[in-house]
């Protein structure tokens, strides 16, 4: 079992509130990715759960347990760090056997440990091999092992691809999620690649400034988000934001499109502008288009499209992919 749940959880260093009152129940084998702006608290929170921080308020529940008072190496998690930290002069064999060795596991136990999550992280060929002699995606296939034999309750990962190229960072994406849903073990992933998020997640925790702001469904977010910053955050490119007459007219604040959410026209009746910078990636072309006193609106079009900085184009938002937005941020719902 792996259900975790957060009770008011609060973090402070001295007067500086660095999470502010967290409420969250992640179900037993679900992969819930904790998203938002570099210092909105999210490794932080990831840490008060794993044990390597302490709680200033609230409470952690493992199981229905409160585990605040409960060290690190009791909890039954496993986390997986941004850099390796593999043991250099150990091979693969033994960084994946290290915690076991060190819990007193019996050796015919651990090798059959060791060598089943090889097999499971297509390591086998390597066990032998020390870690300068892996690729960067092996040696983190190899700490993800090490958090594998222990048999976990959770794995909490922090960041476990930003030190992987863009290629690389892709391939090991889909191997962490093809392995969770093969675990079936609760999965805790902290990223500030909302893109990431989106493609990896059961749930997504929007964080900013130490406070969630949302809670849901890749999906939930994209198409329903509770305010501005969310919003804002998730989908790429961004929303597009219009304040004004524009908005007042659709009875809100501000109101916000996403790129592929405008129709792009040479000639039509709806926002006019010109193209300022034309993005042609052949399965899509990104305009960047200043609208006057809208702003500069982006605008995605699938497929390749013919235009090119200092073109006339019209932009109509789709009627049904409005978002509206009331003068604290807060979402309008229909």
């Amino acid at each position: 079992m792996g259900q975790i749940t957060l009770q008011g959880v609060q973090k402070s260093f001295g007067p500086v509130h660095i999470i502010k009152g967290a409420d969250l129940d992640i179900a037993d084998g679900s992969f819930v990715v904790f998203v938002g702006p570099s210092g909105c608290g999210k490794t932080t929170l990831l840490r008060l759960i794993a044990g390597l921080e302490d709680v200033t308020g609230g409470a952690i529940m493992i199981d229905g347990k409160n585990v605040v008072d409960v060290p690190p190496a009791k909890r039954g998690l496993s986390m997986v760090f941004q850099s390796y930290a593999l043991y250099p002069h150990m091979s693969v064999r033994g960084n994946i056997a290290f915690g076991l060795k060190m819990a007193g596991l019996p050796k015919d136990e651990i090798n059959k440990k060791v060598e089943g999550a090889a097999a499971t992280l297509n390591l086998t060929p390597y066990l032998d091999r020390k870690p300068r002699e892996l690729s960067g995606g092996q040696r983190q296939r190899v700490a993800i092992g090490r958090a594998i034999v222990r048999e976990p309750k959770a794995f909490l990962f922090d960041e476990p691809l930003s030190n992987l190229d863009a290629a690389l960072r892709v391939q090991m994406r889909l191997e962490v999620t093809r392995l969770q849903k093969q675990l079936a073990t609760t999965a805790i992933y902290v990223t500030h690649d909302q893109v990431e998020a989106m493609t990896m997640a059961d749930k997504i925790v929007v964080l900013n400034a130490g406070k969630i702001e949302q809670y849901g469904s890749p999906l939930e977010l994209y198409e329903r988000p509770a305010n501005l910053f969310v919003a804002g955050f998730i989908g790429s490119p961004k929303m597009n934001f219009v304040t004004g007459e524009e908005a007042k007219q659709q009875g809100a604040a501000t109101i916000g499109v996403r790129p592929e959410h405008l129709k792009v026209e040479r000639d039509g009746q709806g926002w006019q502008g010109t193209v300022s910078v034309a993005e042609h990636l052949g399965s899509d072309t990104f305009l960047y288009v200043d609208c006057g006193p809208l702003g500069m609106l982006t605008a995605r079009y699938v497929g390749e499209l013919g235009l090119h900085p200092g073109d006339k184009v019209s932009l109509t938002p789709e009627p049904g992919r409005i978002h509206r937005f009331d003068e604290g941020g807060k979402s309008i719902r229909a």
